[in-house]
């Protein structure tokens, strides 16, 4: 017996990975090295990365939806950082806090309800915003490279992150009512983001090298892959039918 749920999630991640893979493809008709594909990259990236970490521990809904609003997001940003383009104002650090906190929102609401989704969605989204403020932000300390780092102000930005969100999942855990779960669940919470931020962190350098000296073949054979693999997961329904399981 296999969920409907789990069979419907990796059809639609079939089906992403086919319009992703296509775009890999297209690269000359997109524009080339000044088209949107590098800012694909990142997101693809970031998104797998939070979308597994998160996917591990919460389930594949609140990883595919966290994977994709954080790859999306963090893109989108450190492309501007790329271009060097000038520092953003409140409102977009805002907007991309807001989808940032709709995510984890929405992601936790599939497993603890409504109620805890919306009150640490919020928690998240302004936590994001005094960090904005600060001066904590994805492309601080931007400096793509061949190797793996991490500064001392990006650990104590990755602790600082473990810590509030940590309380944040305590205290929207006791809004809930549910009392018993709260310690454990913030303890959960937080680490887990501490974890996925710090391994973001650390492989950020490497990964925004890649990204923007990626060639333009092997971009073709992601391309490739993507579709195949993606092709394989659609399939998997018609598999699950044909080999008369049931659907719970």
């Amino acid at each position: 017996m296999i969920d409907g749920h789990t069979l419907a999630i990796v059809s639609i991640v079939g089906s992403s990975l086919n319009v992703v893979g296509s775009l890999y493809l297209a690269y000359d008709l997109l524009g080339g090295e000044h088209g949107p594909l590098r800012i694909l990259t990142r997101g693809v990236t970031y998104g797998l990365i939070f979308g597994l970490g998160f996917g591990i521990a919460f389930g594949p809904l609140a990883g595919l939806v966290i994977g994709v609003t954080h790859g999306f997001t963090l893109g989108w940003e450190l492309s501007r950082a790329a271009r060097q383009r000038p520092k953003p104002g409140f409102w977009f650090d805002v907007a991309m806090s807001a989808i940032r906190g709709f995510g984890y929102g929405l992601g936790t609401a599939f497993l603890f309800g409504t109620m805890f989704g919306v009150t640490f969605g919020a928690f998240s989204t302004v936590g994001q915003v005094i960090g904005y403020r600060v001066g904590v932000r994805p492309s601080v300390d931007y400096s793509p490279s061949r190797r793996p780092r991490m500064s001392k102000f990006l650990f104590l930005a990755v602790v600082n992150r473990t810590v509030g969100y940590g309380i944040a999942g305590y205290v929207s855990t006791l809004i809930v009512h549910r009392r018993e779960a709260a310690l454990a669940f913030g303890l959960k919470v937080g680490l887990l983001v501490g974890v996925v931020t710090a391994i973001v962190t650390f492989f950020l350098p490497f990964i925004e090298w890649r990204a923007d000296h990626m060639p333009v073949k092997r971009m073709g054979v992601i391309g490739v892959v993507m579709l195949l693999i993606g092709f394989a997961l659609q399939s998997v329904q018609y598999w699950v039918t044909l080999s008369r399981v049931s659907i719970r």
